[in-house]
């Protein structure tokens, strides 16, 4: 028999499951609407550290302090992501943007919002 390796794993709105995300009322910006998310997270490695899929959300705003490095592909909607430095940026669609480990600040869907993600979570230091 032929060992056959590894497949191409597709990402797409077709593929696996999506499943909603319950996001802790603790990291809401005050006054922002509880944002319905989901995730159809499509691929994860053998070590359990690197992922990829789809993430959609509804408008809202959280605080975030990212452990992961994730990379994003904004496909619809206007998020804006501020750093607690006082640092903005805001993207669109078909923007591509890297979200690094340590960084600090606030999400927000602006209107309604999907990116194709791939997120790595380095090892923990001892």
């Amino acid at each position: 028999m032929v060992e056959m390796g590894p497949a191409v794993i597709r990402i797409d709105e077709f593929s696996g499951r999506e499943d909603g995300l319950a996001l802790d009322p603790a990291r809401l910006a005050p006054a922002s609407p509880v944002p319905a998310q989901f995730v159809r997270n499509l691929y994860t490695d053998d070590t359990g550290r690197f992922f990829a899929g789809i993430w959609r959300s509804s408008p809202g705003a959280w605080h975030v302090s990212y452990t992961e490095n994730e990379v994003c592909v904004l496909t619809e909607g206007r998020v804006r992501i501020s750093d607690d430095h006082g640092r903005s940026w805001t993207f669109g669609p078909g923007d591509c943007f890297v979200m690094p480990a340590g960084f600090r600040g606030l999400w927000e869907v602006l209107e309604p919002a999907r990116k194709f993600y791939a997120i790595y979570e380095p090892q923990a230091s001892v």
